[in-house]
């Protein structure tokens, strides 16, 4: 019963979603590209514009170029860089002050997926400003314009630049959940690989698995379309070609384009096919424990495919086709398993851990019934999954 009910919503929001105001980024792309920035951001009228960052990218000086830019087209700026791993809601209640008190018109998201997530929390405010953060959880709970929204991603891996979700944390109930509006798809997006180049390894490596893993799950999940399967597919490829290359040798501007392109790909798919299992776990690590959530995604993305089996064979086997991992006599099964393989094989040439080590045995759970209420019945999922299941994958995944 439960299961055919977690079906049936499903059903619902697949024929839904065809009549949703979908739009996609207007994309600048290319080396250097973040110099024609501050003038679209002219051209859309934005006169003051607040930039969502973290200290990190102020330490480094990447933005350097890009405000004194902005001086140049006479565009006045405030910058937000409190953004932590996973934003909280302070975080966006802080920004969206700074955004009202300096009389803003849009809003600039520099950074990775964290950024981008406090940006789009931001946006959302703006929108609905009788409405708390904690009201527009879920699905559609925007629906409604917000202010001009470009977001600069410096890592490839999240696809926040093209997504409508934006993932927020809750500090006081350490709840991690998503908010998903196509009011959230940012207007444009720059894809610069320069702003890539001095990523350290270790987060080249989990991001690229967080892009593998967005158009893994949407791929092999049921609301798919021939449009996200084939974004799906190209982001695979490239990911398979081009990750390691980007992790042992960081300046190589080719890899680093491609994967950008990857995470943005992967991005397109599952905003529009929505993610699984493994999103709904990482999440709840994330929300709890402070856990990276593209390092969460890789440890987790093949437990959970194992986990699937028969139902996963087919397209997993497809997969395995696209990236040259097996040979033309395997059967779909064998082919589904080298595919899997492959992933931890990936993992572990970039020193990826197999395991999470900071689940605590007393908060397993809390965080079954947080995973499973994000997921079921919204994901569109291969398999439905119980508190059993639940238990297996976390214990298996625990170190």
């Amino acid at each position: 019963m439960y299961k055919m009910y977690c079906r049936s919503y499903q059903g619902i929001m697949r024929m839904s979603s065809r009549f949703l105001p979908w739009r996609e980024p207007e994309l600048i792309e290319g080396e250097n590209s973040l110099s024609k920035l501050p003038k679209v951001i002219k051209n859309q009228g934005v006169n003051r514009t607040l930039i969502v960052t973290d200290k990190g990218i102020i330490a480094v000086g990447l933005m350097n170029d890009f405000l004194e830019n902005l001086r140049s087209e006479e565009i006045e700026f405030v910058i937000y860089d409190k953004t932590v791993p996973n934003p909280t809601i302070d975080n966006i209640d802080e920004a969206l002050q700074l955004y009202k008190t300096n009389d803003c018109q849009g809003i600039v998201a520099f950074g990775g997926g964290s950024p981008i997530d406090c940006a789009k929390g931001v946006g959302a405010r703006l929108a609905r400003p009788k409405k708390t953060i904690n009201q527009m959880k879920g699905v559609l709970k925007v629906l409604k314009k917000m202010p001009p929204l470009f977001a600069v991603p410096t890592t490839a891996g999240t696809g926040s630049e093209a997504t409508l979700a934006a993932v927020i944390s809750d500090s006081r109930t350490l709840e991690k959940y998503a908010i998903m509006d196509t009011s959230l798809i940012p207007h444009f997006a720059v894809l610069d690989p320069t702003l890539t180049v001095g990523l350290p390894s270790h987060i080249t490596s989990t991001t690229g698995i967080d892009a593998l893993t967005h158009a893994v799950e949407s791929y092999i999940g049921r609301s798919n379309t021939k449009e996200t399967r084939q974004w799906s597919v190209d982001a695979v490829k490239l990911i398979f070609d081009n990750l390691y290359e980007a992790y042992t040798n960081g300046e190589n501007m080719n890899a680093r384009k491609n994967m950008q392109k990857a995470a943005y790909y992967a991005g397109m798919a599952f905003t529009r096919a929505y993610v699984g299992y493994v999103h709904a776990i990482a999440h709840t690590l994330g929300g709890s424990y402070g856990l990276p959530h593209g390092l969460a995604n890789a440890i987790i993305l093949p437990y959970v495919l194992e986990y699937y089996g028969e139902s996963v064979h087919k397209p997993l086997a497809e997969l395995a086709d696209v990236v040259g991992v097996c040979e033309p006599s395997d059967s779909t099964s064998q082919k589904a398993s080298k595919f899997i393989k492959a992933i931890r094989d990936l993992n572990e040439r970039m020193e990826i851990p197999s395991k999470v080590n900071c689940i605590i045995e007393r908060d397993i759970p809390l965080l079954i019934e947080r995973a499973l209420k994000e997921a079921n019945p919204l994901y569109p999922v291969p398999k439905i999954l119980y508190k059993e299941d639940l238990l297996h994958l976390i214990k298996a995944i625990k170190a």
